[in-house]
Order: structure tokens, then sequence, then C-alpha cells
């Protein structure tokens, strides 16, 4: 894909993605089915309810792919809120422990600015617990500190206890293979399997179990955001530019699906041969030639698969990088 069409994809991935995150029923699968902790079975999930608001940083740009909500814990009026970052950009951020604490931050000073901590009847209501929740969906590993305290340079045992601290709880879609998800049925689960797996054979069967999974009226919703962003984000990458998908509910995708399986068959297959050689290619200029410059690098992401397999005989004769993209 060319860096032109990600920009142009990305926006909606980001808009359609948020929608999915805004629906109660996928915040609680999120929480049950991916973190093993004692503390997630004590939340009445009846309560989960989000928070209104914009919460803007001093640069005055709202973030638009912040989702959070707030649920209370099974014994008193306690709430716990949960600070969800969607990202979706193509590298990791390494200053993601340092947004997070400032993300925090703004939240709590809403919270108070809001009255709905603070002093009420002389006595101090204490600011609620925040999960810092990343989801990240980036080709490349998370690589970046997930604590502040990590991003600070190392100071005297006796002054580090002046220094922030603030964890955040990741999860690396790319990186979730089929033994990290859980074995129940759980919707977020199938659409980390739906992102990671381009095969249009376990696209059909994820998508008709979500359907089966999502039929009740209820998750009418849900089932809306999740086709738009299959239609959006996962299907427009196999069309041509001038093919339009009229697709308004998963049923649709489904019948979709069985009607250009192998077209897109034949297209994966073509693609993966491109991707592999490509990747073969790249190891070999590196360990011959050293790091990539980005005229290298832009070559082998646009290159043909002949191109390909060309320059890859020729890697075996040249003296130069240069010899290997040389015309002949």
């Amino acid at each position: 894909m060319t860096r032109a069409r990600q920009k142009k994809t990305r926006p909606k991935h980001d808009s359609a993605y948020r929608q999915i995150f805004s629906h109660a029923h996928v915040v609680e699968e999120l929480l049950r089915g991916f973190i093993d902790d004692d503390w997630v079975d004590r939340l009445d999930y009846t309560t989960l309810e989000p928070v209104k608001g914009s919460y803007v940083s001093d640069d005055l740009k709202n973030r638009h792919n912040d989702v959070v909500w707030r649920v209370k814990l099974k014994q008193g009026e306690q709430w716990l809120y949960l600070y969800l970052l969607l990202e979706f950009q193509r590298r990791n951020d390494p200053w993601m422990a340092l947004r997070i604490l400032v993300y925090v931050g703004l939240l709590y000073q809403d919270l108070i600015k809001s009255g709905i901590v603070g002093r009420k009847k002389g006595q101090l209501r204490k600011l609620p617990a925040v999960l810092p929740m990343v989801i990240y969906n980036g080709k490349t590993r998370w690589t970046a500190a997930t604590e502040v305290y990590d991003l600070i340079e190392p100071v005297p045992e006796s002054l580090s206890r002046y220094l922030p601290k603030q964890t955040y709880w990741l999860l690396d879609e790319g990186r979730t293979g089929e033994d990290d998800l859980p074995k129940t049925d759980n919707t977020l689960a199938e659409i980390v399997r739906l992102e990671n797996s381009p095969d249009p054979e376990v696209m059909q069967a994820v998508i008709a179990r979500l359907t089966r999974r999502l039929a009740h009226p209820e998750h009418a919703s849900l089932r809306n955001a999740l086709t738009m962003w299959i239609k959006q984000v996962l299907l427009r990458k196999q069309l041509p530019k001038d093919d339009t998908l009229e697709i308004n509910d998963l049923d649709e995708v489904m019948t979709m699906l069985e009607e250009r399986i192998g077209q897109w068959s034949q297209k994966w297959k073509q693609e993966g041969k491109i991707e592999g050689e490509a990747a073969v290619l790249e190891r070999l200029l590196l360990k011959r030639f050293g790091p990539l410059n980005p005229t290298t690098e832009q070559k082998l992401k646009t290159a043909t698969l002949a191109q390909l397999e060309i320059w890859t005989d020729r890697i075996l004769d040249a003296t130069r990088i240069e010899d290997v993209f040389s015309i002949h």
C-alpha cells in the first residue's frame, strides 16, 4: 500500500474503530477477555457508561481517538475510569507514557472542574482510579516504555520518590496470536482476528460467528459499527478505486464475500508473494550493504514481483547497492 493511500484510509480506520469501542459490550469483553486480574470480576458491568466531554491539551487540539468509560465496583459507590487511547500510527510513540500522564491529569482536572470530585459538605472526595489502556494495531512491535518513570534520567534513590509514576495497559493487536486470545466467545477477539488475518476464508468464518453472536436487536448499533469498519477499512483495501460496496449489515458482508472470495484469494496470494520477496531482498540488502536509505525502502514497497525477482538475482554479483537497481 502506498503512502498516499495510507493517509487516505487511516482517518476512516480511526473513526470506525472509535465507534466500535463506543459500545459497552466491546469494553466489557475487553476487560473480561484480555485482563487476567481478580479486580475484573469485582466490577458491576451494568453500570458501564461513557464519559462525555472533550479533554483539550495546551495546544487546543482535541484528541478524537480518546474513549473514556467508567464502571462501578460491585460493592459501594466507587467508580473506576477507563481511559482508552486508540493508536493507529504506523510506528509506536516513545513518549506514550508521558502522553498518558498528561491525559490522565487533564481528565482529573475536568472531574474537579465539573464538581464530580472535590469538597462536598466539608468532606474531600478523592480522585477516582483511572486505568489507561492503549489499543495499538501498527505493523511493527510496540517497544515504547509503558512507565513514565523509565523515560526520566536516573537519579539518586533519595530523589526518585519525587518523580512521577504512571503506567498503562497495552494491547498490541498485531502481536496477539491465537494462543493469547480468550478461549470463550469474545467480540473483541474476533476483531483482532480480522485485523491480523487477510485470508478471505478466515474472514468469512469470523464474520459468520459475529453475525450469530450479535444477532439480538440490542446489538444493532454495534453490528452497524462493525459493518462500517469492515466496509471502509478491511474490504476497501481489496477493491479497485472505482468499485463500490453496497453493504449495510454483516449478513450482506457474508453474501459479498461468498461472491468474491475466489477473486480475492488470488489477489491476496499474489500480494503475499510480493511481500515475501520484498522481505527476503530487504534482509539480503541489509546484510550486504548496511542500513537502507529512504529511496531504496520506497523502491521495495512499490516494486512488482518481477522487479523483486530480478533485483534478488543481481545481489549475488553486485559490489554496490546501486548495481542491484541499475537498468541493464
